[in-house]
């Protein structure tokens, strides 16, 4: 089913909006499955019973959780309305709540204990997302054109909601750096020694600027250590680690500090936030450096430290001999 003309061409609409290929893959999942819990039927010839049998039927018999319901909801809107041009009115079905839990933090210590089993890169990749307060897709995606360091400012581009912000750069992180983008520069040296350098862009990118791709500026800062073909355009580059990787190596490191919280590689960032309140940091600023759209998303780990003031120190409490 993946090479019928009616997927491809949901692929293209995807394309056209300018999708991530993540979403690409997902969207796809959920449009096959769609169709093929049904029957195999055109989804033409469907409409909202049989979205509402598909949706509940991943609740009951599956047991998916609701922010996945969700996902599977989202591409099939998508395919109706993009792609069939149909709007999808009446549905039985309302977008599932995902349950409001506070979030995993660690305290310094407990960062410090796991950093402590963690080397090279992976140690890095941990730093960056504690101490800048990152999501492991934008830690991953750094590019070297992104790096200030005599500012201390990275550029993150292009994040979650397509928005674009820059944040601190740990001034202890220095040399760390400076040996990471080196061993990045060594990487990118032999591929064009070979005959290659282009780092893995969108494709509507490469197509824009072609060969500038091959610049170092462009070059990820952790790169994988093989190249790949380009999955859209085609062309032979070099991606970023994967994420399962680091992924695999944040789960040993959590077992050999014998942290039994949940730890994964966002709850650096609930303790970034969580610090930088604790000491006294405006709440505005923290939604700024987080990018958080909301103040409210924001306001959650006011609650995890406990006051609403945020760390908040009154002017008497710095009276000399107070």
């Amino acid at each position: 089913m993946s090479k019928s003309p009616f997927l491809q061409s949901v692929r293209t609409e995807i394309r056209t909006k300018q999708y991530s290929y993540r979403t690409e893959k997902t969207y796809l999942y959920w449009v096959r499955q769609f169709i093929l819990f049904n029957d195999k039927k055109h989804p033409e010839v469907m409409g909202n019973h049989e979205i509402e049998r598909f949706l509940n039927h991943l609740a009951v018999n599956r047991g998916v959780s609701p922010a996945t319901q969700n996902q599977a909801l989202c591409a099939i809107i998508f395919l109706y309305k993009n792609v069939l041009k149909r709007e999808i009115e009446n549905l039985q079905y309302k977008m599932s709540k995902t349950p409001r839990r506070m979030p995993t933090v660690l305290n310094p210590e407990e960062v410090a204990s796991i950093l402590g089993n963690m080397e090279a890169e992976y140690w890095l990749i941990t730093a960056l997302l504690y101490g800048c307060g990152l999501r492991i897709s934008e830690a991953l995606s750094l590019r070297i054109k992104d790096i200030d360091l005599k500012s201390r400012n990275l550029l993150v581009f292009n994040g979650k909601g397509r928005k674009d912000r820059y944040t601190l750069l740990p001034g202890n992180l220095r040399e760390n750096m400076e040996r990471q983008i080196a061993h990045s520069r060594e990487i990118h040296e032999s591929d064009l020694a070979e005959g290659f350098g282009l780092t893995s862009v969108p494709a509507s990118l490469h197509k824009k600027y072609g060969p500038v791709m091959k610049d170092f500026g462009w070059q990820y800062l952790f790169p994988s250590s093989t190249r790949c073909v380009h999955p859209i355009a085609g062309y032979v580059c070099r991606h970023h680690l994967h994420h399962s990787t680091y992924a695999r190596q944040l789960r040993q490191a959590v077992q050999a500090s014998g942290i039994t919280k949940r730890v994964t590689a966002h709850t650096f960032r609930h303790a970034f936030a969580t610090e930088l309140l604790r000491s006294g940091s405006d709440i505005r600023t923290v939604q700024e450096i987080l990018g958080h759209s909301d103040i409210r998303t924001t306001e959650i780990y006011t609650h995890i430290i406990g006051d609403r003031r945020a760390g908040t120190v009154s002017p008497f409490d710095r009276l000399p001999g107070s």
